[in-house]
């Protein structure tokens, strides 16, 4: 996240800028990262116990294996770590887009709030918290417009939990027969969005505020960003749990045999008790957290570092802000 201006006087940072701190951020935490998302996304795909009362911890173990492996469960390590990269072409096309939009664009949203209605968010909640809270609803307005990227995202989940489904198609295939149907679950996507951002964006911002008492957002120093990203991320990971459950279950999905998001529900509360909600969350905030924290972390301190570099040479020239 590039904060917006808190300072009468402060150049926002340029689009230019803005596009290649968050579009480096995506493609470094895409070729880091691509296998803990494979390994969580199949975890909270998985709706059978795999560690059953009274049988062997060697039964539980090899189960966990063919979940997390599928058929390479039996290969080598290689074949096994290989097998984590299924729909790299979609997930680079979906992270790389969407860390440029999320990361990138919550400024902008930030900065129209703030030059329109910071008066009305500062009477509601005050002055600093005022400020907290514009990072928080500019997160949360962009992470619901992220339904737009729904379908490289439905994509990549399908090529990572349910290969099958693509039955030897390619990309221009899948879109052409499937056309909306790769929106499905939009509603319940915007739904984990909203307040996942909000949390993401408006812990970060309180951290920065709260914590280290910064006035000046972009001139946060790599530890500053390092744990206000910490905080963003585990509070927006927790709190979009439930609906990121649903969401991947709705897509994983057989593309013939669709499953509404009411009846998952229904279904898991019936056969699975409520902590289902929550499958997947320790080992999300243990292994996918690190994840969202790293391009969070660059996003933010790459972003004002280009956006200095391009003002001293010329390359682009913002406006001054007005706040």
């Amino acid at each position: 996240m590039s904060p917006p201006p808190s300072a009468k006087g402060r150049h926002s940072e340029s689009g230019l800028a803005r596009f290649l701190g968050s579009g480096t951020s995506g493609i470094l935490e895409l070729f880091i990262f691509h296998p803990v998302d494979t390994v969580a996304k199949r975890l909270m795909s998985n709706q059978a116990k795999v560690f059953l009362p009274g049988a062997p911890l060697s039964q539980g173990y090899a189960t966990l294996d063919k979940v997390v492996f599928k058929d390479a469960s039996t290969a080598g390590v290689f074949k096994k770590y290989a097998s984590l990269f299924p729909g790299l072409g979609f997930a680079a096309g979906y992270k790389i887009a969407q860390r440029i939009y999320k990361f990138g664009g919550q400024p902008f949203v930030n900065d129209y709030l703030n030059n329109y209605h910071k008066a009305a968010f500062n009477a509601a909640f005050g002055d600093k918290n005022g400020k907290t809270m514009m990072h928080a609803t500019a997160g949360s307005l962009v992470g619901i417009g992220e339904i737009f990227l729904l379908p490289l995202d439905v994509l990549k989940i399908k090529r990572q939990t349910n290969p099958e489904t693509f039955k030897g198609r390619g990309f221009l295939k899948i879109v052409a027969d499937e056309g909306f149907g790769l929106y499905r679950g939009a509603g319940w996507t915007a739904a984990r969005n909203a307040p996942g951002s909000f949390a993401l964006f408006g812990g970060s911002a309180f951290v920065k505020e709260h914590i280290f008492r910064l006035n000046d957002y972009s001139k946060a120093t790599f530890t500053q960003n390092f744990f206000a990203s910490i905080g963003g991320a585990v509070a927006s990971i927790t709190v979009a749990a439930p609906l990121d459950v649903v969401k991947t279950r709705i897509q994983n999905r057989n593309f013939e045999n669709p499953e509404s998001g009411v009846k998952i529900i229904r279904d898991l509360i019936k056969h699975e008790g409520f902590s289902a909600f929550f499958k997947g969350l320790t080992p999300k905030i243990l292994v996918v957290g690190p994840k969202l924290i790293f391009s969070f972390t660059i996003a933010q301190q790459l972003i004002p570092v280009f956006h200095n570099f391009f003002e001293a040479n010329g390359v682009t020239k913002t406006g001054t802000a007005t706040v």
